[in-house]
């Protein structure tokens, strides 16, 4: 009598179940994972490979080390506060109509109104001259309401001073503290938010090649800043709130 062949059992393999519930969980890792807000790139990319390596699949024997993610450097927000400062105060300036040799340049992230010093003082002194009073006026009139420090700082050109008790850098030192004592003294500017620097000859603009550059080079320059450790970086610094009594 022949046998009749025996029926497989109803239902998946058995080896099927065990194989789903693994790819399951496997997938509710991942989700878990990626669910996370503040996961780790690096990390999860890492975990990832390890996992691969594990189980074998794509190539997880020859993983290869795995780089950190590239980082997108940003423009500096301070480049557009800069930009926006220095507008607001050339479309003051141009309403003002202020001597066109007061030149509005952006330098060093900072704003600087630079002014000739023929403007404002007699050659070789230190002393204001009264026509400099009221281009000061409208100077600190533009700076006031601007929640900024304001440093003054005094340069000259390379030419020998010709008192022999006095050097360029005394000569750009008094002249900057001139313009810092008129501000107070003519309560044009508050003294908390001021000090004054000298840097002689030291930073030209130009060569001191012919008269015309150094003509360029004599200047006082009002520089536009935010509270920041400034002693460490400039000389013969002398700050505002040391000058007490003048």
């Amino acid at each position: 009598m022949e046998k009749k062949p025996k029926k497989p059992p109803a239902g998946a393999p058995a080896w099927m179940v065990t194989y789903s519930d693994l790819v399951t969980l496997l997938l509710t890792f991942f989700v878990l994972l990626l669910s996370m807000a503040n996961m780790d790139q690096v990390k999860f990319s890492q975990a990832a490979g390890s996992l691969r390596g594990a189980f074998g699949v794509f190539g997880g024997k020859d993983q290869k080390e795995i780089s950190p993610p590239s980082i997108v450097e940003l423009a500096p927000v301070h480049d557009d506060l800069v930009q926006r400062l220095y507008s607001r105060i050339m479309t003051q300036m141009n309403r003002l109509r202020l001597d066109p040799s007061i030149k509005l340049v952006k330098e060093r992230g900072a704003v600087i109104l630079r002014i000739n010093d023929s403007i404002l003082f007699s050659p070789g002194t230190s002393q204001l001259k009264p026509s400099a009073f009221p281009v000061l006026a409208k100077v600190a009139g533009l700076i006031r309401p601007l929640p900024l420090q304001l440093r003054v700082e005094g340069h000259t050109d390379d030419i020998p001073y010709s008192r022999v008790d006095m050097s360029n850098w005394d000569l750009s030192v008094a002249r900057s503290v001139s313009v810092l004592k008129y501000f107070q003294t003519a309560e044009l500017f508050p003294l908390d938010r001021m000090s004054a620097v000298g840097y002689g000859s030291e930073h030209p603009l130009v060569d001191n090649d012919t008269p015309e550059n150094r003509a360029k080079n004599r200047r006082v320059e009002f520089v536009l800043e935010s509270l920041g450790n400034y002693r460490e970086e400039l000389p013969y610094l002398i700050d505002a709130n040391e000058q007490l009594p003048f």
